[in-house]
């Protein structure tokens, strides 16, 4: 059984931020209640993933002493 295999093009952080903008323009279309908050808390959780993927790729992280 092959798995079929393709080349990202985009890296992870400009993919999460981009869904992230997606989600908060389509949160913006819904009225207050819980779609919108979910949508809202969807944008924050791919931000953050984002950041903290950026955060792990930096030069300046070291490992523990």
């Amino acid at each position: 059984m092959l798995r079929r295999r393709f080349k990202q093009t985009q890296s992870l952080e400009e993919r999460l931020s981009e869904h992230a903008k997606r989600l908060r323009e389509e949160a913006k279309l819904l009225p207050p209640g819980a779609a919108r908050d979910a949508a809202l808390r969807k944008a924050r959780q791919a931000e953050t993933g984002s950041h903290m993927s950026e955060w792990l790729r930096s030069p300046e992280l070291q490992p523990p002493k």
